[in-house]
């Protein structure tokens, strides 16, 4: 008798004897087709083994976790894809239920609790869907671009011990964008439409993620430069990061002829660059090199790849395009990498990470004093800052700093976003309006310029507005947790409710993953909480919250979310006694969003409310901010 640790998969189909009954002919090839062309082809393509068939289901064994689920994974969307063009009385759903655990190993066959968990797991699983035990979810983690949806511990039949289990679900990614109108212009103008794929980070440590992903956007910036190339905008591109992909797939999604991959890998000082840039007609290999050099040749080589592109699609450059092209942002790679370094951890939008990311800025302003582009940084960091410290980033040395990035480059879009955030704050409207629409003509896909702008919007209630740059906010950064937030207050403004729960189940899923990479950030648990209290989930969203006070307790932000969670959940007295004890402590944007934020429309109407009110015009008076009128 053999034991070992094994990942067990049962699966059965939904309604087999209701199927059998109305057309037992009909429902056995389809059984049989299913079998050889979905479940058989997948399972052995992850090295799973067939241990068992039954009538309506099987037993599956695989030597790996994340292998068994992600078979399962295909196995579902499989499934739905072939189920779309059947009736509903036609169609062939699965049910599985995936464990990790110990079995008995006998001829052949296998037995135990593992297997008796995972069978128990399948029943309650969902048609279509997928279940599985903590040891799953706890293995799998990351690995896969999945979502696990805690549902809480059942007490499995014949099982002694309760069992915490996890829903499966695709990770809930907003769909494809392809600006179709502006590809069917570039084509009727005999353009040649290229995509830059994100390049592999190789260097063995996730941490230099930044780099590889910098070099990628830094590639795309100077190819868009070029009047005759066509370039899929870099958030379009980047939904396929950490993905495997067939080149000739993703250039028909895309809608290009061309397709640039590479990987980059960072070693002290030395770096190695891989690229090609692929036909996606055949799939021939246009040009391909590697550039193996010293960091300090890092712009060389961007520079040389971006000419090798150009001489490959035969392309003759305007005057003004080689200088574009040849001037760099800077001439400092060590300022360059601070700064590359800095833009990733102000993503995050925490107080750790943006102090952080301002340091980093700060350090490359010091290796170049020229560098436009890290004096817009620091402006946003400082701006976004002042949720918590309102007094130590005033509002003219943050206009310094966008002023001095625009002096050494006018045309610079993160620094005309980050003045105009700035303008907002000092209540001069009009100004930031001016510089919002100038970001925005000079980068329509920059994230902060939409994402400030839509705030700019909301403030003065134009929700509708506000909706349309949050949501492509959400979509430039596919990360991104801030912007559902935000698109929740504004549709519950609007009264579209069933968009509310839509960008609370964005938000929470993507807090959940960036809550898996980065469990010592506080932001991703107090925000998913406000989610959750959306979704009416009061249990989780209280977990969240506990969570987030664990992580920070200080974090000012952090404790205005979760007086609105309070209110969300009517608990107005808790949500009240939190807002009266933060407003001393409260920066500008809080004090707006105390006034206009639905979130806390539970308690507007309670006479403790009516008093902070008061106190909140006071408070507004003291700082260097001009609250704006209702």
């Amino acid at each position: 008798m053999e034991r070992r640790l094994a990942a067990i998969l049962a699966a059965d189909i939904v309604g087999y004897s209701r199927l059998m009954g109305s057309d037992e002919s009909g429902t056995l090839a389809a059984t049989k087709l299913c079998r050889t062309e979905i479940l058989e082809p997948r399972i052995a393509q992850h090295r799973g083994r067939i241990v068992k068939l039954t009538g309506d289901g099987m037993l599956v064994e695989f030597s790996s976790i994340v292998n068994a689920v992600a078979c399962a994974d295909e196995v579902q969307r499989a499934a739905a894809e072939r189920n779309q063009s059947l009736l509903e009385d036609k169609r062939i759903e699965f049910r599985i239920g995936i464990h990790l655990g110990d079995v008995i190993v006998e001829d052949g066959d296998i037995f135990g609790d593992g297997v008796n968990v995972a069978a128990r797991l399948e029943a309650i699983a969902e048609p279509g869907g997928i279940v599985v035990s903590a040891s799953v979810r706890d293995h799998v983690g990351t690995r896969l671009d999945l979502s696990f949806e805690d549902k809480g511990e059942h007490r499995l039949k014949n099982i002694k011990e309760p069992v915490r289990v996890y829903a499966i679900s695709p990770r809930r990614a907003l769909p494809l964008k392809v600006n179709k109108a502006a590809l069917s212009a570039a084509r009727s103008e005999h353009k040649q439409l290229v995509a830059v794929l994100p390049f592999t980070n190789m260097s063995g440590d996730p941490e230099q993620e930044y780099f590889s992903d910098g070099i990628t956007e830094d590639i795309i910036t100077d190819l868009s430069k070029i009047s005759r190339l066509y370039v899929v905008a870099r958030n379009t591109a980047f939904t396929y990061k950490g993905k495997s992909v067939q080149v000739k797939q993703v250039a028909a999604e895309l809608g290009v002829d061309f397709v640039l991959e590479g990987s980059v890998r960072k070693v002290g000082q030395r770096v190695r660059i891989t690229g090609q840039l692929i036909d996606a007609k055949n799939g021939g290999h246009l040009w391909a090199d590697r550039f193996d050099r010293d960091l300090t040749d890092i712009f060389a080589i961007q520079d040389e790849i971006t000419h090798a592109i150009v001489d490959q699609l035969k392309i003759k450059l305007l005057p003004e395009e080689k200088r574009a092209i040849e001037t760099e942002p800077t001439q400092n790679v060590e300022a360059y990498t601070y700064y590359l370094r800095g833009r990733q951890l102000s993503h995050t939008w925490t107080r750790p990470y943006l102090l952080l990311a301002r340091r980093m800025f700060e350090t490359a302003v010091a290796l170049d004093p020229d560098y436009a582009r890290a004096y817009a940084g620091m402006a946003d960091c400082e701006s976004a800052l002042r949720d918590w410290h309102a007094g130590e980033y005033t509002l003219s040395g943050i206009l310094g700093l966008s002023a001095r990035a625009l002096a050494l480059d006018p045309n610079l879009a993160e620094a005309h976003a980050s003045r105009g955030l700035a303008l907002h704050q000092d209540g001069r409207d009009a100004e930031a309006l001016a510089e919002f629409e100038r970001a925005l003509t000079l980068e329509p896909d920059l994230y902060e310029a939409n994402f400030h702008y839509a705030r700019f919007l909301f403030m003065q209630g134009k929700f509708e507005s506000a909706l349309v740059f949050f949501t492509r906010a959400a979509e430039i950064r596919p990360d991104d947790y801030l912007s559902p937030i935000h698109l929740m207050s504004a549709c519950r403004s609007l009264g579209l409710s069933d968009e509310v729960e839509n960008w609370a189940r964005v938000c929470v899923e993507r807090a959940e993953r960036a809550l898996e990479l980065h469990p010592e950030n506080s932001g991703p648990a107090h925000r998913g909480a406000l989610a959750l209290a959306h979704l009416g989930d009061a249990a989780r969203a209280k977990e969240w919250v506990e969570r987030a006070k664990h992580i920070d307790p200080d974090d000012i932000v952090g404790q205005y979310n979760v007086a609105c969670v309070y209110a969300l959940l009517n608990e107005c007295d808790a949500a009240l006694d939190m807002l009266e004890a933060l407003l001393p402590q409260s920066s500008c944007y809080q004090i707006l969003w105390f006034k206009h934020d639905s979130d806390l429309d539970s308690v507007r109407n309670h006479p403790r409310f009516e008093k902070l009110m008061d106190a909140i015009e006071a408070c507004s008076a003291s700082l260097d901010f001009r609250v704006a009128s209702e």
